[in-house]
């Protein structure tokens, strides 16, 4: 399946330092011909951070993708009934959110919609944006990593001298992510 002719669901979660680089990689996959769903957790709704304002950022993702999302718990959870998806991204994936993922903790709009997702044996990419990476959420990366149909973004240390524990995904290669994920492939190789 090529991405013109893809639902993605874009679920973004509250790694705020990264929303520019993920507003471009969201703006890739549309200029691909992706029709591209935004989900949004509620911090990313609500908070109003030094990278901006909850608002602002996503109106504009909003825009970008011709989209208008989803926003809570109820409106992701026909994701899976009704097979809207054929591949969920979530980028930026924090530490979080990994930790409730592996757990089965379905208490925000983008944990709802990765389980509602699932239940369709279909592709979930998770591109890893967390502080602690290597620190105590590391065996949850280890359990997701596992887990049939869920495939990550090759991910790094992106600052070992200051950050020793700290680990994000190489954005750009979100777009062949999808694509090796879509044919029930992970993206080689996972660590950089």
């Amino acid at each position: 399946m090529k991405l013109s002719e893809c639902n993605i669901g874009f679920a973004i979660t509250g790694s705020f330092c990264t929303f520019d680089k993920i507003k471009s990689q969201i703006k890739v996959l549309v200029d691909k011909g992706a029709n591209v769903i935004p989900i949004f957790s509620s911090n990313v709704q609500s908070l109003d951070t030094r990278f901006g304002t909850a608002k602002a950022f996503v109106e504009e993702v909003k825009e970008i993708t011709n989209n208008e999302g989803i926003c809570t718990i109820p409106q992701a959870e026909p994701i899976g009934p009704n097979k809207l998806l054929d591949v969920l991204v979530i980028a930026p994936c924090t530490g979080n959110t990994i930790a409730k993922l592996s757990n089965g903790i379905t208490d925000t709009p983008v944990l709802m919609a990765a389980k509602a997702h699932l239940r369709n044996n279909r592709p979930l990419v998770i591109a890893v944006s967390s502080n602690d990476a290597l620190g105590v959420n590391f065996q949850n990366i280890g359990k997701l990593m596992i887990m049939k149909n869920i495939y990550f973004v090759p991910f790094g240390q992106d600052n070992y001298k200051t950050k020793p524990n700290s680990m994000v995904a190489r954005l750009p290669l979100i777009p062949e992510t999808i694509e090796s994920a879509m044919n029930g492939i992970q993206l080689q190789p996972i660590l950089l």
